[in-house]
């Protein structure tokens, strides 16, 4: 029998209950700027609904064709944008391949070199998670077929699907997209060739990711510790419609999301704040904030980062503590320009007008170059100096930077592994 409490017990916990006062709420403070352009600067969600108030889905139609190898990112600087006969890969020399030798012990696995490419609004990122469609998670089952007995005895043994092991250059986020990424996968097995894995990869998810190349490599190639260099590419559309427009319509539409789940200094500033989306629209600055930039502006501010070895915490999100500060957040870029590009469309024969930002870097942070592409537009917008992107690495805050641009126009081109050439670039 269950001792029900007594009135008195329920009486007391009531009060308790009624009598505790809601908890304070928490403040948040907008990073306060100390330069000329102070008033003139956009808040995080101003930044945020500009960014996202964009035709996007045309750069994931883009992105798409050149995957599929119906379009190429040379193309949107050509006068001409319906020629589709040239379209380039941008593939590289492989690496050296093993030497033809008998070899015992661990130097007797093979590696082998994949680069492949997919389309980032097909998937929830490169890595693996439970329940969600990843692009790891389709290229490891794809290699399982080729693990050796002693992994594929243990593996069973612990009740694990039957799955290869890939290394990456690079992961990337949900709605990236990728022309270059380079994999790597190692085995045992005498009897696997390249292109045994090649066929296995075709079919792994036809039309969202195909296999530009695989080839065997040296035992010590490691895809993401062997790169010297990795280049990305964020295109960013333009609207025909006003600018006020833009926001009103983004207020309806993204407002009702976690925007700003980015925006966690991680102990740089003050603390997360669960409603600090609500809390970012309460600070309002006065003056005239322009809703407009130049891309001959953005250009100049990421031109001062070319050939500096620089740290870029300020502009990195989602990093854990320990890569906070000192070398780990310390990034040398080797070319950093913005340019006007125009957008090809099959479909109506119409192209649309975008700015294309080019960077290489020896390493990225997490989310480095999206925060770095938003905030260059913010500081353009604002009339800011040509150095103010770096001024703003000595910021004690992360929301001194702008939130995040968009996935959508995010791109991985190349991972390079001999020096870095700039006539690999787009942009002059």
């Amino acid at each position: 029998m269950i001792k029900q409490p007594g009135t008195a017990a329920v009486l007391r916990l009531r009060n308790l209950m009624e009598s505790a006062a809601p908890p304070p709420p928490k403040d948040y403070v907008q990073y306060q700027h100390t330069d000329a352009c102070s008033l003139r600067r956009w808040t995080a969600r101003e930044s945020y609904e500009f960014m996202y108030a964009r035709p996007w889905h045309k750069i994931n139609d883009f992105y798409l064709d050149v995957v599929n190898g119906r379009q190429s990112l040379p193309q949107m600087f050509r006068e001409e944008t319906n020629d589709v006969d040239d379209v380039d890969d941008f593939d590289k020399p492989e690496a050296e391949s093993v030497p033809v030798k008998d070899r015992t012990g661990r130097w007797a696995r093979a590696t082998f070199k994949m680069l492949i490419s997919y389309n980032g609004n097909s998937f929830d990122g490169w890595q693996k998670q439970p329940g969600l469609n990843t692009v790891q998670g389709l290229v490891e089952s794809s290699l399982g077929k080729f693990v050796d007995e002693k992994k594929a005895q243990l593996l069973k043994e612990k009740k694990l699907p039957l799955e290869g092991c890939a290394l990456v250059a690079g992961r990337t986020d949900k709605g990236v997209t990728a022309l270059g990424q380079v994999c790597a996968f190692y085995t045992w097995r005498k009897d696997v060739k390249a292109l045994d894995i090649e066929e296995a990869l075709k079919f792994a998810a036809p039309g969202k990711i195909r296999v530009t190349s695989v080839s065997q490599v040296s035992r010590d190639f490691h895809p993401n510790f062997s790169a010297k260099w990795r280049h990305y590419f964020y295109i960013f559309p333009f609207n025909e419609e006003k600018v006020g427009d833009e926001i009103s319509e983004c207020k309806n539409t993204y407002l009702n999301k976690a925007i700003f789940q980015d925006e966690d200094d991680e102990g740089l500033g003050e603390p997360n704040n669960e409603d600090e989306d609500d809390n970012y629209g309460q600070t309002q600055q006065s003056g005239s904030k322009p809703f407009t930039f130049e891309v001959s502006r953005v250009n100049h501010l990421l031109r001062q980062l070319e050939g500096k070895l620089l740290s870029f915490r300020m502009f990195a999100r989602d990093t854990k503590a320990s890569r906070n500060i000192g070398p780990p957040t310390e990034c040398f870029v080797f070319h950093a320009r913005a340019a006007e590009a125009y957008l090809p469309s099959p479909k109506d024969g119409v192209s649309s007008k975008v700015m294309c930002v080019e960077l290489v870097a020896n390493r990225f942070l997490r989310k480095m170059v999206r925060v770095l592409v938003a905030t260059a537009i913010r500081e353009a917008a604002a009339g800011a100096e040509e150095d103010a992107l770096i001024k703003l690495m000595d910021a004690t805050c992360r929301r001194a930077t702008a939130p995040p641009a968009p996935p959508d126009g995010l791109c991985l081109v190349d991972v390079g592994y001999t020096e870095f050439d700039k006539k690999t670039c787009l942009i002059p």
